[in-house]
């Protein structure tokens, strides 16, 4: 349960009853507009509330006023212990024991499904992440987008949508006719030539020497007295072929999954023309045109020409220029087969659409976003989420290119070394949109400034206090739901119910990172509740009385005990949401 949605239901029936009481009406936009969080400090209450800053001014009242009113109907629940108008008229409400008490059972009898919720109303999202050309392996460069667009999607299938995980295969344009060059340049290496240095344009790295190997197994050297035209359509679509097989096993090492892998050949193949479809769609909204474009600013380039272009009225929805859909050759753009995949996801049901991407598409985001509101008619929504630059230090210096690529380092190469955990808790330890220096070293330290080390750790921790308390009371039964049971009125210290009252927040924060896309949200959470965790653990080193296990204390000792089994229950439901391992044990 989402305390403080609850909560927000619980002030706007307040609300109600006051102006009931007042004979007085009130717009219900208003009263939606109203809203509860934690407050700022917590010392200042559990929750607070702007119900009187928002609506004291349609009522011509004060906000104090409103809020000692309002304040008086709120004292009367039975979980509220006490009210406080402070400031220029935020409510803040303190909580009952009983209350937090609930909660942790509430923790407790859940499991990890504690903070999912069924918002989302299986509402299909299409969340497309990686979509990495396949002319190689998967890089650290690609990593990034891949760990955050799982992460989004996880997110959203835990607030109830109905995600669809994707990935786009450009197989269509002219980099996978080079792939297909220099695997057969390699087909010639496997059949005993000597080919000497990968001339430039060409992939030089060694992961196309087993294509190479395939294609004399399979031909033997009959490729050789064919024309390009003949052999290249073959060698490309094996080509093709071992590199999405290489992109899958790397995703796997990684643990992304897709459900569907989306062919752009696909877009114009078996009786249909998807991109000629998708152009017709605008086209019959009128926003398909013949005209010329302003030439780019500063110098122009070498190619530039000023004629007649087939455009899209971008600029009608945000963009910054209206773009081409056809080239000079009267072939399509890249972006009018962009549209097209899109236009796709719209008729396969997707009205919600999320690509993660990398940077350097900054210049795609406005263009994109308005062809999908209007090839929709404004029924479809892209969101678009950049992924910055990740650059490999190791102890502080960078780490030089990978030989099996050919000029970057691979993501095989950086889960071998370091681990799936690691990388991925790492990739989302930092906002999608700012840049991240990944250190090798600091990854594999056992240390708090290692932050997937010390939120594991913490989820460790949990897992020993319960086998320290069956070997020293050994009738114990620590089943969560008998746990629940316990009398948790009795977790007093102010550690204890810190450390509830961070796990209540659990709910909301995951349907905040979710409606904002923001796993990295999630990670800080975990290390914020982990950082709790062990500061309430070292005090009770120093000061026996707060210790987990007190034989001579059975009811406290349980309650401690769900205290501390709740706590590894919401570390282990954030985990898993990041796709991160829980561990009962480090080594």
């Amino acid at each position: 349960m989402n305390l403080f949605s609850d909560f927000e239901q619980r002030v706007r029936a307040a609300l109600h009853t006051l102006f009931s009481e007042q004979g007085r009406e009130v717009d219900a936009g208003l009263i939606d507009r109203v809203g509860v969080e934690p407050p700022r400090d917590r010392a200042h209450g559990d929750v607070s509330t702007n119900a009187a800053l928002v609506l004291s001014k349609p009522l011509g009242l004060k906000p104090r006023e409103l809020g000692v009113e309002l304040g008086m109907i709120l004292e009367k629940d039975e979980d509220v212990v006490a009210v406080e108008i402070a400031g220029p008229g935020f409510i803040n409400l303190r909580l009952s024991d009983a209350f937090w008490a609930r909660q942790l059972a509430a923790i407790l009898t859940s499991g990890t499904a504690y903070g999912h919720s069924e918002v989302g109303a299986e509402k299909p999202v299409n969340v497309e992440y990686v979509s990495a050309n396949p002319t190689g392996p998967m890089h650290v460069g690609h990593c990034r987008g891949a760990v955050v667009g799982d992460a989004i999607a996880s997110l959203l299938a835990a607030t109830g949508h109905a995600v669809t995980r994707e990935y786009y295969i450009n197989d269509a344009g002219g980099q996978v006719d080079v792939l297909a060059r220099s695997a057969f340049l390699r087909y010639r290496e496997a059949l005993g030539e000597d080919i000497g240095e990968i001339p430039r344009g060409l992939y030089p790295g060694d992961y196309l020497k087993p294509v190479g190997e395939a294609l004399k197994d399979e031909f033997g050297d009959k490729l050789l007295a064919q024309d390009e035209s003949e052999w290249l359509p073959e060698v490309r679509d094996r080509a093709i072929s071992a590199m999405m097989s290489m992109i899958r096993n790397d995703l796997a090492d990684l643990g992304v999954s897709h459900d569907v892998f989306y062919s752009e050949r696909s877009l114009r193949a078996e009786g249909h023309d998807r991109v000629a479809q998708a152009v017709q769609a605008l086209r019959d909204r009128g926003l398909v045109y013949q005209g010329t474009l302003p030439p780019p600013k500063g110098q122009l380039p070498d190619d530039w020409e000023d004629r007649e272009q087939t455009l899209f009225r971008s600029t009608e929805f945000g963009d910054d220029v209206d773009r081409p859909l056809l080239k000079s050759d009267g072939s399509y753009t890249y972006f009018a087969s962009d549209i097209a995949y899109h236009y796709d996801k719209y008729l396969r049901g997707f009205r919600d659409m999320i690509d993660v991407l990398g940077a350097d598409h900054g210049g795609y985001v406005k263009r994109m976003k308005a062809a999908v509101t209007a090839m929709s008619g404004g029924e479809a929504e892209l969101e678009i989420r950049l992924c910055q630059l990740v650059k490999l230090f190791r102890a502080g210096e960078p780490v030089r290119m990978s030989k099996r690529s050919g000029d970057l380092v691979t993501l095989s190469e950086v889960v071998e070394e370091v681990g799936r955990d690691a990388v991925r808790f790492m990739m989302l330890f930092r906002k999608a949109d700012a840049p991240l220096d990944f250190d090798f070293q600091t990854v594999t330290e056992q240390s708090k400034d290692n932050p997937v080390f010390y939120v594991q750790y913490a989820h460790a921790r949990t897992a020993s206090v319960r086998r320290q308390a069956k070997e020293e009371i050994s009738d114990l039964d620590l089943r969560p739901t008998e746990l629940a049971k316990a009398d948790l009125t009795l977790l007093e210290d102010e550690g204890e119910r810190g450390l509830i009252r961070l796990m209540a927040d659990w709910p909301r924060l995951v349907q905040l990172s979710a409606e904002a896309q923001e796993p990295h949200r999630v990670a800080f959470y975990l290390y914020d509740l982990a950082s709790a965790f062990h500061a309430h653990w070292n005090r009770g080193k120093d000061s026996p009385q707060l210790r987990f296990i007190k034989p001579e204390q059975r009811e406290l000792t349980l309650a401690r005990l769900a205290l501390v089994s709740a706590l590894g229950t919401v570390v282990r439901s954030g985990l898993e949401i990041l796709g991160v391992q829980a561990p009962d044990e480090m080594h």
